[in-house]
Formats: C-alpha cells, structure tokens, sequence
C-alpha cells in the first residue's frame, strides 16, 4: 500500500458542510472552514427546511426560512474571513439525511463535515439521526465533530489491513502531512487470538509504516491488545489525539463501519473529530 494507488482518496476539493446552526453544528463549522484554508478546497453548507407539503404553517415556515438564511451568512462570512470560496444554500426536503445525501451527490463533495449530538448511541438512532445516516449513505467520507473541536492535533489510524483501512491510512497520512501533524498507525489485537493472528497484526502495522515511510511521511506503528474499541479510545486520551481515522467496508449502512457496531462506541464517545474513509 502506497499513496499513490489509492489516490484521490485522501484529497479533499470539495467539501460539504451540513448544519443546523446549533451548538452541535458549532464544531463542524470551525473544522470545515479551517478543514477548507489548509486543503485549498471549495466549501459547501448545507441547511436544510422543512419540505412545505409537510403541512407546516406557513409563518413557522418564514421562520425557518429567516433562520437559514442568519445560518448561511454566518457561514459565509467565517469562510471569508479564511479566505475560502464558499457556496452556500438552504434546501427542502422530509429527511434532512436524504438532502445532504442528494447534495453531497450534486456537489460531488469529497467529504462531508456534520455535528455530533450527544452520546446516545448511533444504532439507537439509525432512524432518526441524520449523522448517522449519513455515514452510513454518503458516497464519500464523512467527518463527524464533536461541538468544542477545533482543527486537530496528532492523527490516530486504525487498520485491519483491509483495501478500506488501506484508504484510511493514506488520507490519515495526507491529512497529517498537510497539518504537519504527528502520524500513528494502530492495529488491535484481541488476547485471545492465535500467535499467527497476532503475528499478523504486527505485519500490518509494519507493512503500513514502511509504505509511507518510503512515501515521506513521519509515522510511528503502534500494537495494542484489548478490545478494538476500548483501546482506540484509550490511545486517543493517551496520545491526546485531535483526529480518529476509520475505514469503512461499503455504502451498504452504518453497520458496515470497520470493526462493525462497534465503531460506534468510538464514534459517540471520542473527544475529537472521527473520520469515516470509504475507498475508491
């Protein structure tokens, strides 16, 4: 696995921000236009409205009108002041997922940036939560930022040694380059694997160093025993991590998320932003 053969995963032109002004959209804002100036990209936003066929009252609809167009500006504005180009639009629709889908698609944004709301559990919410949705929906990656984040630090990858987490790894190494930010690569070990499997572990992690060692990219391996989840999460406190990098294994829904329902724990609960790569 080297760079180049996984390109353009990893290089971010376009990149959609989805928000509803609130405080949970708070974070997403500042990474995505920060996000933006360090890629040289093109910023999106995305808001959107109640579809007015839903029966809403026409004045709650003026409202939501008004609030969009105060949330855009503000958007506008940040992304100005960053020197980014930046278009931005409310749209209609029933499920707020479905129109940030439809939008990513229409935009052919390289990567969404959503809010995280709280710690309830993403399968819980698979019905009703729109960031959830979308991870599992977007044709892209997708960047999921918890409210107080702000651009990131040292950048955490976890590998299984799949195509996917291969992707996950060159645009966590693209990522750490351009942010001249410390790189990790990580790979869990579960105890009760055989020695083949550990042995196995440790070949990934250090086939994966190598290759973007030979790239130019400062790295450092890590191999951790425990369980998946618990010990990305313990290496982010650690290691103070500003970036999680994930790989995902289709298009197919949020189960397909590398290391399954699991990955959730990591995203509900990590302090930072979560990447969720799908490669090419």
């Amino acid at each position: 696995m080297v760079a180049h053969e996984l390109s353009p995963v990893g290089r971010f032109d376009k990149i959609l921000l989805a928000t509803d002004g609130s405080d949970y959209s708070a974070g997403a804002t500042r990474v995505a236009v920060a996000m933006a100036a360090k890629a040289g990209a093109k910023l999106f936003v995305v808001t959107v409205l109640p579809d007015p066929s839903d029966g809403v009252a026409p004045e709650h609809n003026e409202d939501k009108r008004k609030s969009a167009a105060a949330i855009l500006a503000a958007v506008r504005e940040a992304a100005e002041a960053a020197n980014v180009p930046c278009e931005a639009n409310a749209r209609y629709g029933h499920d707020p997922y479905e129109v940030i889908v439809k939008e990513t698609k229409d935009t052919q944004a390289d990567l969404v940036v959503m809010g995280r709301r709280g710690r309830r559990g993403l399968a819980r919410l698979v019905l009703g939560d729109a960031t959830a949705k979308v991870i599992g929906y977007a044709p892209c990656s997708v960047l999921v930022v918890p409210k107080a984040s702000e651009m990131w630090g040292p950048v955490l990858v976890a590998t299984d040694g799949s195509r996917s987490s291969d992707a996950a790894c060159v645009t966590a190494a693209r990522i750490a380059h351009c942010c001249a930010s410390p790189l990790a690569v990580l790979s869990v070990m579960v105890p009760s694997h055989s020695e083949a499997r550990q042995a196995e572990a440790r070949q990934i992690v250090e086939r994966v160093v190598a290759a973007l060692k030979k790239d130019g990219i400062a790295v450092e391996g890590l191999v951790e025993r425990g369980i998946a989840e618990e010990a990305i999460l313990e290496i982010v406190k650690r290691r103070r991590a500003g970036l999680i990098v994930l790989g995902s294994h289709g298009r197919t829904g949020l189960g397909r998320i590398l290391f399954g329902s699991k990955a959730e724990r990591v995203i509900e609960h990590a302090p930072c932003p979560i990447m969720v790569v799908k490669a090419m």
